[in-house]
């Protein structure tokens, strides 16, 4: 069985939290949704329209940085 990846924007989230000292349940919760969402969206198993402008913004993320990986 193939391992699952993350998505390149994933990457970007999973790294980000890791420097921010957050978990992915605290995310989650930041975002409204649950963690188990967060975590499709994450892997690409759920495109995370809704969510994704929410992400960047509680990340501080750049979204410029997201609009090539679309």
């Amino acid at each position: 069985m193939r391992k699952r990846q993350l998505t390149p924007f994933g990457v970007v989230v999973k790294k980000r939290l890791i420097d921010l000292g957050m978990t992915q349940v605290q995310l989650a919760e930041a975002i409204g949704t649950s963690k188990n969402y967060l975590n499709l969206i994450l892997y690409g198993d759920r495109s995370g329209n809704k969510y994704i402008p929410s992400i960047i913004e509680k990340l501080k993320l750049d979204p410029k940085d997201f609009s090539k990986m679309a």
